[in-house]
């Protein structure tokens, strides 16, 4: 049996663009005859079948982009929304959000279901358990198909696309290089497992920076933290997590955590235990978001501009979908910008 080819390959292989391909299959008249022909023939003879995330291609703009995040409640992904939509209004262009709710499921079908004939590209952060099984294809047909996809915040190297992310590594650093600078000798870090890709950033950041100082990272003080804690009906696991954590350390000054649900869960924690923040306890966190203003202190966060992530993703996006309609196909060559974070600094630190 034949391989099975996609509209890209059978474009770079007739040197035509993936809207050629494409209208040529449907017998279009925009198309000659003669391209018509040849194009069919190569497709019947290397077992082509177009599939659903096939029809909205260039010759079916719709003026619309679909984004794709984990959960909806975060107020980091409300920012991005927020900037996506200020560029892609003012550029003609209309959003259709899509939540996968961290499922690899959900996911695979919101992207066949805005793909089919809905949506021009994708903006998209991926969902942990996508991370989690490392099953990318659907990221790998959309784009073969010819739609565009930009991810952000959460991107994996094996996909090729633009991308917009934050330094997650030297926003870790900058967070407990603050603990280290008021004094804390004995640094917590409460992380996400290791699949997570910003969770693992983030905690390569706090081992450097222990490394700089010559402080011994200690496994004790490391917290990995199961998904499953963070759902409303298991927050008082993940309370129980964090109150063993101190109880079974109860040295430590310093608590990094790489978002802010965790930083606040543990400050609950730390004031039924009796310390006092930031006198006996400091904390940072990951995500500038509501609860880090109005938490009781109020926490010092890394800030992600969460918002200028959007704005530059939608900017990318629309960017390559205008550039598509005027320009034949060629070698794509894909931009990862980084976004610089902040130190917000609060009550719970010095």
């Amino acid at each position: 049996m034949r391989r099975k080819v996609t509209l890209k390959q059978i474009a770079k292989e007739l040197d035509v663009s993936i809207s050629t391909v494409s209208k040529a299959l449907r017998n279009s008249i925009e198309i000659s005859e003669d391209t018509r022909q040849k194009v069919q023939a190569f497709a019947k003879l290397y077992n082509y079948r177009p599939n659903n995330i096939a029809l909205s291609l260039k010759n079916r703009k719709t003026k619309t982009i679909g984004i794709l995040i984990p959960e909806i409640v975060h107020h980091f992904f409300s920012k991005v929304i927020t900037g996506i939509e200020l560029v892609a209004n003012k550029r003609g262009y209309n959003v259709i959000i899509g939540l996968s709710n961290e499922s690899f499921d959900k996911e695979v079908i919101n992207m066949q279901m805005l793909a089919n004939g809905s949506i021009d590209g994708f903006i998209l952060s991926i969902s942990k358990e996508t991370l989690q099984q490392q099953d990318y294809h659907h990221f790998t047909e959309t784009i073969n198909q010819g739609m565009p996809i930009v991810m952000f915040d959460r991107v994996v190297n094996e996909i090729a696309c633009d991308k917009v992310i934050v330094d997650d590594v030297r926003g870790a650093k900058q967070a407990v290089e603050k603990l280290i600078s008021t004094g804390c000798k004995h640094i917590a870090i409460i992380t996400t497992k290791d699949y997570v890709s910003v969770g693992k950033l983030r905690t390569q950041g706090y081992l450097e920076t222990l490394d700089n100082h010559k402080i011994h990272p200690q496994s004790s003080l490391i917290l990995k933290v199961d998904d499953k804690l963070l759902s409303e009906n298991h927050l008082d696991a993940l309370e129980k997590e964090i109150e063993q954590l101190f109880k079974s350390n109860p040295h430590i000054d310093g608590i990094f955590a790489v978002n802010e649900l965790y930083a606040v869960t543990a400050m609950k924690v730390a004031r039924k235990l009796g310390l006092s923040i930031p006198e006996a306890l400091q904390v940072v966190s990951f995500t500038d978001g509501v609860l880090s203003k109005h938490s009781t202190p109020s926490l010092t966060t890394v800030k992600q501009h969460g918002q200028k992530i959007g704005e530059k993703a939608a900017e990318l996006l629309i960017n390559r979908l205008e550039l598509e309609d005027t320009a034949e196909e060629q070698e794509e060559v894909y931009e990862t910008i980084i976004i610089e974070t902040d130190l917000v600094e609060r009550e719970s630190t010095k």
